[in-house]
């Protein structure tokens, strides 16, 4: 009997139990965003008479400057920065899968054009693409969805075609093409169902990294604008009644991390092979 790794007789039980904390965590995140809609408080209903109240029975969260309550704008935070990653995580997926597997099938000059303009993006920091492409219409969400996929699809891009190249080049593939299956039938069931697993860890981080860069661009004035409710956008009003109303600034900032970790964790890292 061959004896296990010490690493990995503490990573078997450590990683369902990170990843059912961060599905816990997704949950409760995503019940908040509903449930603050529920409740009937609107995120910018102001009312200067409750300026800066601490957490109450009325307000569970307290209120911000301007007497809207906290609870229902991390609500909407929440509701705007998922549809906001989830969509663009999405069409970065779609995005880069189908160009990952053209490059590996028709290879040649395709698949050596698709890696310089991969190459290309991946040469300016993703945030910096993000920037530029949101500061051409600042305040709108199809500039924030077009930075996002721009620097998101290389990943994916990169992925696919490795993995592609290797599986279409392997006798399983090769067989099947004597046998006289078409493209379709090779790519649905030969290259895309070794890749599911991979492409649905590397979209988790993708939309992670989406909410990061979402709430970065709100909190340097460069992504959504108010009244809308935005983490990012929400620190930046709260630094000055930091002293005051520390609640105002630990609410979007926990919320963020908790956010980042839970949709890394959720899906688990990569399997590696036994060595």
């Amino acid at each position: 009997m061959s004896a296990l790794h010490p690493a990995a007789i503490v990573d078997l039980p450590a990683r369902p139990i990170l990843q059912h904390w961060g599905l816990g965590v997704l949950v409760a995140v995503l019940l908040l965003g509903l449930g603050s809609a529920w409740l009937g408080q609107n995120p910018a209903v102001q009312n200067l008479d409750q300026t800066l109240t601490a957490p109450s029975g009325a307000h569970w969260l307290g209120t911000d400057h301007l007497g809207r309550d906290l609870l229902a704008r991390m609500g909407e935070a929440v509701r705007v920065s998922f549809w906001l990653a989830l969509g663009s995580a999405l069409l970065a997926v779609a995005l880069g899968t189908f160009l990952g597997l053209w490059a590996a099938w028709q290879r040649g000059w395709t698949d050596r054009l698709l890696c310089l303009w991969a190459d290309g993006v991946a040469a300016i920091p993703g945030l910096l693409w993000v920037l530029l492409v949101a500061a051409l219409a600042p305040g709108h969400k199809w500039a924030l969805y077009s930075g996002l996929v721009l620097t998101a699809w290389v990943e994916f891009f990169r992925l696919v075609r490795s993995r592609a190249s290797l599986t279409l080049a392997g006798d399983a593939v090769q067989a099947g093409r004597l046998l006289g299956f078409g493209t379709p039938y090779l790519l649905r069931w030969y290259v895309l169902p070794p890749l599911r697993a991979d492409l649905l860890r590397l979209w988790s981080y993708a939309v992670a990294n989406a909410v990061l860069a979402v709430a970065a661009l709100g909190f340097v004035g460069v992504g959504l604008r108010p009244p809308t409710a935005e983490l990012g956008l929400m620190m930046t009003e709260a630094l000055p009644y930091y002293d005051e109303a520390p609640w105002l600034l630990a609410g979007p900032v926990l919320l963020l991390v908790l956010v980042v970790a839970a949709l890394q964790s959720a899906t688990g890292a990569p399997q590696e092979d036994p060595a």
